[in-house]
This record gives C-alpha cells, sequence and structure tokens, in this order.
C-alpha cells in the first residue's frame, strides 16, 4: 500500500475544494496510491471578513476531519494567518533540542566557548527554522530573543537575578543577537 503526503489543494469554494479532492483521489488510486480518509483534513482560512459558505468537505460520501491549526512541512499553520503557534512551536523545538544536549552544556568542564558553539550550530538552527518566511510582529521578535538567551545563561550558570548583561553573556559564548 502506497501513500501520498504532504499535500495541500486550494480553491476559493468549498464545492471546488470536494471537486479537487476527488479527482485527487480517483488519480491516485488509479495509479495505486491510496489517499488516507483518516489522516486527510481541511482548513478555512480566515484572512478577512467575508462569510464563507456552509457544509463539509467530504471525501466519497465521509465527511474529512476540519482543523484550525495544523502542520505542513515542519510549520504550524493557522486558520487566521497569525504565526503565535509556529513561534510557540519552534521555541518548543529548540529546548528539546536542549535537553538532548544538556549532558554536554550543563557539564562544568566543558568550555563555554566550545558550548556556544555547538549552540550556534545544533540547537539555534532547530529554533529559527522557517523563520525568514514569517511575517513577524515585534513581539514574536521578543519572544525567540528571550528563549535564545535563556539558554546561554543557563550553560554560563546565571540567572537574571546575578544581573549580568546579555551582551556580556553572548561575548562570553561567541553567540550573536536575533533582532
Amino acid at each position: 500500500m502506497l501513500f501520498a503526503n504532504d499535500v495541500v489543494l486550494v480553491d476559493e469554494s468549498r464545492a471546488g475544494v470536494n471537486m479537487k479532492l476527488e479527482l485527487w483521489r480517483h488519480t491516485l488510486e488509479s495509479r495505486g496510491f491510496r489517499l488516507s480518509r483518516t489522516k486527510t483534513e481541511y482548513m478555512i482560512c480566515d484572512f478577512s471578513l467575508t462569510r464563507h459558505e456552509d457544509g463539509d468537505v467530504s471525501l466519497e460520501g465521509q465527511v474529512v476531519a476540519k482543523k484550525d491549526i495544523f502542520r505542513y512541512l515542519g510549520s504550524m499553520l493557522q486558520k487566521d494567518g497569525d504565526i503565535e503557534e509556529d513561534v510557540r512551536h519552534r521555541i518548543s523545538a529548540g529546548w528539546l533540542k536542549w535537553r538532548q544536549a544538556s549532558g554536554v552544556l550543563c557539564d562544568k568542564k566543558v568550555p563555554q566557548r566550545l558550548k556556544g558553539k555547538f549552540y550556534r550550530t545544533a540547537i539555534r538552527p532547530a529554533m529559527l527554522y522557517g523563520v525568514e518566511c514569517w511575517p513577524t510582529k515585534t513581539r514574536h521578535v521578543q519572544q525567540l530573543s528571550v528563549a535564545k538567551m535563556r539558554m546561554p545563561r543557563w550553560f554560563c550558570g546565571h540567572t537574571r537575578r546575578d544581573r549580568v548583561r546579555n551582551e556580556e553573556i553572548r561575548d562570553r559564548v561567541g553567540v550573536a543577537p536575533i533582532g
């Protein structure tokens, strides 16, 4: 059994989406692929104030699940076009990488410059993946900057209460600011 993943069908009307979905299903099945009914989902984008038609998207009479947020090619898409979930997801991905490497990053025997180099090559890219495509707002940059500074502070052994400036920590580990 073969599956095709990560396909997007776009149309301005629900009837158009239903038609494209049936055409896609027929084309795939005629070539030996199978369209998963349980994994297929749809999202209505509310980028404007226009009213959308009622009804469901269906595949061979079976209603397709409607989502407000879903993952597509590593990004979190939201129906209102905002990127809050994507920012949260990227920060979580950075912390996940951090936890995987915490044995090295929290080891006092490892030099801080080496920790900084590891941070720049493994953790920071996980956190900033896809950021260049985002319509960022100041608060998104701020959220990423805060998360990005918490990690070097942690592996330097400082908290905000120690009142060590961010510039000093960045110089110590060789990390540049985000913004």
